[in-house]
């Protein structure tokens, strides 16, 4: 086996679909391996050496929703939910959960393959995103964003947050009142070509950042909507 190649784990309890995904993980140039339940996944991952996972949610033996927490805990291995599931409150936990996208069937093969290409290159640090000063603190109103330690902070109290919500708040502190289109932000953030990104991935994460960072959510002051364009951090 060419140990260069990446290493891709499909939790699936369908087989016809499962044998799908693992057909084009493999015409895409990627090795794969398949899990048809939870627990066996959830010890498949764990065991590590996987370049990027795809889970269903619901599955025999374990959701992978729990797959994800557990992961979470040890690995920041790329995650994508492939599901049935549509419903914006599963999107916001799967994403909760700490996976980095969320894809609903049924789906394109070719969108598929360009998240996970995505996913990959940024997880492997073949992307390079901009020039970024690697040290300091970025201090927005009561919010502070440490680069060192890939912390936020408000008012000195701790904020919980997946590493894609402090990405996009990095990112969007680095661009102080700047608005960016849901487009850009999957391009910038994500690493999509805006073709192939789910814009409601977007609005899913400014939605679970504003619950962690807002007084009130739905009146926010440091993450605006800029009507007709897009999201951008308030300098205040």
């Amino acid at each position: 086996m060419d140990e260069t190649k990446k290493k891709i784990l499909v939790v699936e309890d369908e087989r016809n679909i499962a044998n799908l995904l693992s057909y084009h993980v493999k015409k895409a140039g990627y090795d794969c391996d398949v899990a048809y339940d939870g627990k066996t996944g959830l010890d498949m991952a764990l065991e590590g050496g996987y370049d990027l996972l795809l889970l269903d949610i619901m599955l025999p033996r374990m959701t992978g929703f729990e797959i994800c927490e557990q992961v979470r805990m040890k690995s920041q291995v790329p995650i994508i939910f492939v599901t049935a599931r549509e419903e914006d409150k599963d999107k916001i936990l799967g994403l909760e959960t700490g996976a980095d996208d969320y894809v609903t069937k049924p789906f394109s093969f070719t969108e598929l393959m360009a998240r996970v290409r995505a996913n990959i290159r940024r997880s492997s640090g073949e992307v390079v995103r901009r020039p970024v000063q690697k040290s300091g603190v970025l201090r927005v109103g009561g919010l502070e964003i440490d680069r060192e330690r890939y912390a936020v902070t408000k008012d000195g109290e701790p904020v919980e947050l997946s590493k894609k919500d402090y990405d996009l708040i990095l990112f969007l502190a680095e661009n102080l009142g700047t608005a960016f289109t849901r487009e850009e932000l999957l391009e910038k953030v994500w690493g999509y070509d805006g073709y192939f990104g789910d814009i409601r991935t977007v609005d899913v994460t400014v939605s679970r950042i504003r619950k962690k960072i807002e007084q009130d959510p739905a009146r926010p002051e440091y993450l605006m909507t800029k009507r007709g364009v897009g999201y951008y951090l308030n300098g205040r």
